[in-house]
């Protein structure tokens, strides 16, 4: 079992965005971790949220984790684990990988995956959670979380410039596959392992070297054990 995984291309919680709705559908709250703003302005993302959900009757609480050792007490991963829906907002990838890599808190959030919360990342909270992760000053590949094996993702795809596109999708190993998602478009992977794309924009798949469709991306479900 697992529950559902929304990659947001960015923009989220903008008009676009029409799949939050059915995300936190039935639940009370949504758990907002904006770690990877650390550095920016946080809170106007935060409050952002509160505007957003509170449209669909649903509450944000903050998880106010912004360095390594805050990811590395057990209280932040007690609260994780025990949520509904998280939403990783984007900001600095590799701030975001150094605070949550090999941390109580990573393992709590996929923990609550796998028990059935909805997890959402955002723009670079999405990228950074493969293990091939789209470095945005160069589209070459640095080291991601380590969630996802089998896909790499570029967010904000509608603004990936040409030559940055030809440089990730040639240097992709084989196999891998190169998933540019366009700001307030969501590519969700549902809880029975089917992918489909929601919102304002598109999502483009590739494939050693060439154009995929979405079938082409594999189910993260881990399969059962024989």
């Amino acid at each position: 079992m697992t529950g559902t995984l929304a990659l947001v291309g960015g923009m989220e919680w903008t008009e676009g965005c029409t799949f939050d709705e059915a995300l936190v559908a039935g639940a009370s709250e949504v758990l907002v971790i904006p770690a990877a703003l650390a550095y920016e302005n946080p809170g106007a993302a935060v409050q952002r949220a509160r505007d957003w959900f509170d449209r669909f009757g649903v509450g944000v609480r903050v998880l106010d984790v912004y360095r390594r050792a805050e990811a590395l007490e057990p209280a932040p991963a007690e609260i994780a684990s025990a949520a509904e829906v998280i939403y990783v907002v984007g900001g600095s990838p590799m701030h975001l990988r150094s605070v949550l890599k090999d941390t109580p808190l990573l393992d709590a959030m996929v923990g609550a995956w796998r028990a059935g919360a909805t997890v959402a990342a955002s723009g670079e909270a999405a990228s950074v959670l493969s293990s091939y992760m789209v470095d945005s000053r160069g589209g070459a590949f640095t080291v991601g979380l380590d969630l996802i094996e089998t896909i790499t993702v570029i967010p904000r795809s509608n603004i990936w410039s040409h030559d940055k596109w030809h440089r990730t999708v040639e240097l992709a190993r084989p196999g891998l596959a190169v998933v540019g998602i366009d700001e307030a478009t969501a590519l969700i992977h549902a809880p029975d392992g089917t992918w489909r794309v929601e919102g304002a924009g598109g999502v483009q798949v590739f494939r050693d070297g060439k154009p995929a469709e979405l079938s082409a991306l594999p189910s993260l479900l881990r399969p059962e054990p024989g």
